[in-house]
C-alpha cells in the first residue's frame, strides 16, 4: 500500500473510532429521538455522551454543540445563519484564503444585499489583525477567519481577532476544521462566538461534524437553514446519525488525551521530510508560516517544473496540490494566488500532509521520492535533454 500523505484532506478513520461506533450501527440501532423506549433512550444517551466528549476537546459546555453533516454545513450554518437573523444590508468580514465553505456563502449572501469585504492575507496566508479592527463600521456583524489554513497550515491569530471583535460587539466565527484536535482550543477562555468542526479531519467518521455556539449574553441569534422537527436546539432538524455522532465524540476524547504528544511527533516527522527534501534538491519554496502552522502539514513550490507534470509523476505516494474540495476547479490555488505566489508557482505546489499513523520510513522515502521525481522533470526540461 502507497503511503498516505495527505491528511488534510481526510484522516484514516482511528480502530478505537470503528470499535465505539459499531454497536450503532447493529444492535444499538435507535433512534434518538424515540426516547418512549429502551432502543431510542440508549440512542440517546450515546448522543449526549458524544456530545459532552466533543464539548470537552474545546473547553465548553455540552450544549453549545450542535451536530451538522461536517463542518461546510457548519460555515453555512453560521455564516448564513447569523446574517439571515441581522438587519438587511449588515456587513460580514473573512479572507481571501478562506475555504470555499466560507467564501461562497459569502458570495451569496452578498448577491442577497449584505454587505461582504474580504481583507488580503500576508504572505504566510494569514489576515494582519489591524486589517480587520481597520474594515469593522457599525454595520458588521460577524468576522469569520479560519483557525488553520487546509492547505498551507498557518494558524491565525485567533486570540487577537476576538478581542477586536469582542470590543466593538461583533461575533466572531472561525472555521476550525483543521484545527479541532490538532491544535489547542480552549473556549473558555478563548474570545470566539463560533465554531466548525468536522470529524473525518481527526479520525472520525465522514459525515458528521460540528458547529459550537456560544452561549450566555448577548444571545446569538441564528436563523436555521432548513426546518423539520426543531432538532439539535432548533437548529438543525433532523434524524440524528447515531453511528457517526458516536464516532465523531470517541475521536475527539482520543484527540483531547493524545494531541499534545502527537503533535511533537508529527513535527519531527514533518522537519524530517523537509531536510531530506531540501538536502537532495534546490529550488523549493516553502508555503505558509514557517514555524506558525500545523505540525503534520508542508506546503511547498517548486521552481523549474511543470505542475501537473510533477503532480502526474507522483504515482507511489498520496498527496495532493491544494485543497481537496478544489480539485474539480481547473485554476490555480486562491490560497497560494492570495500569499503572492506566481500562477506557475502556484500550480507547481505539493501538500503534504502527516498524520496519526505515518512512520518514519513512510516520511524517508516520500522524501527521497519526491526528490527523484522532481530531478528527472528538471533533467526532461535541461537543453541537453533528448526526448
Amino acid at each position: 500500500m502507497i503511503p498516505y500523505l495527505d491528511h488534510h484532506a481526510t484522516t484514516p478513520l482511528d480502530p478505537q473510532v470503528l470499535e465505539a461506533m459499531m454497536p450503532y450501527f447493529t444492535t444499538a440501532f435507535g433512534n434518538a429521538a424515540s426516547i418512549n423506549h429502551a432502543y431510542g433512550r440508549a440512542a440517546a444517551e450515546a448522543v449526549e455522551t458524544a456530545r459532552g466528549q466533543v464539548a470537552a476537546l474545546v473547553g465548553v459546555e455540552p450544549r453549545c454543540v450542535v451536530f451538522t453533516s461536517g463542518a461546510t454545513e457548519a460555515n453555512n450554518l453560521a455564516i448564513k445563519g447569523v446574517m439571515r437573523a441581522a438587519p438587511a444590508g449588515s456587513h460580514i468580514i473573512t479572507t481571501a484564503a478562506e475555504h470555499r465553505a466560507v467564501l461562497d456563502p459569502a458570495k451569496r449572501l452578498k448577491r442577497a444585499g449584505c454587505e461582504v469585504t474580504v481583507l488580503p492575507v500576508d504572505v504566510h496566508g494569514v489576515v494582519d489583525v489591524g486589517r480587520i479592527a481597520e474594515a469593522l463600521t457599525p454595520r458588521t456583524v460577524l468576522v469569520s477567519v479560519m483557525a488553520a489554513n487546509n492547505e498551507v497550515g498557518s494558524l491565525s491569530p485567533l486570540n487577537e481577532i476576538g478581542r477586536v471583535c469582542r470590543n466593538r460587539g461583533v461575533l466572531f466565527h472561525t472555521d476550525a476544521a483543521q484545527a479541532l484536535g490538532r491544535v489547542p482550543l480552549d473556549l473558555s477562555s478563548m474570545p470566539i462566538d463560533l465554531l466548525s468542526g468536522s470529524a473525518h479531519k481527526l479520525y472520525g467518521p465522514k459525515g458528521i461534524g460540528c458547529l459550537i455556539v456560544r452561549r450566555g449574553e448577548p444571545r446569538i441569534r441564528i436563523e436555521p437553514l432548513f426546518d423539520g422537527g426543531g432538532h439539535e436546539q432548533h437548529l438543525r432538524s433532523g434524524t440524528l446519525p447515531v453511528p457517526l455522532i458516536v464516532g465523531f465524540g470517541c475521536a475527539c476524547d482520543i484527540a483531547t488525551r493524545e494531541r499534545d504528544a502527537e503533535t511533537v511527533r508529527l513535527r519531527e516527522l514533518r522537519d524530517r521530510l523537509w531536510t531530506g527534501l531540501t538536502s537532495r534538491v534546490g529550488g523549493l519554496l516553502l508555503n505558509g508560516h514557517p514555524t506558525e502552522r500545523l505540525a503534520g502539514n508542508l506546503n511547498f513550490s517548486v521552481e523549474g517544473v511543470d505542475g501537473e507534470a510533477l503532480m502526474t509523476s507522483l504515482t507511489e505516494i498520496a498527496v495532493s496540490s491544494g485543497s481537496a474540495c478544489t480539485t474539480a476547479d481547473p485554476e490555480p490555488s486562491h490560497v497560494l494566488r492570495a500569499m503572492g505566489r506566481s500562477d506557475r508557482l502556484t500550480r507547481a505546489s505539493l501538500r503534504l500532509g502527516i498524520g496519526r499513523f505515518n512512520t518514519q520510513e513512510e516520511v524517508d522515502f516520500a522524501g527521497s521520492y519526491v526528490a527523484a521525481q522532481i530531478e528527472r522533470l528538471r533533467g526532461m526540461n535541461h537543453p541537453g535533454h533528448s526526448k
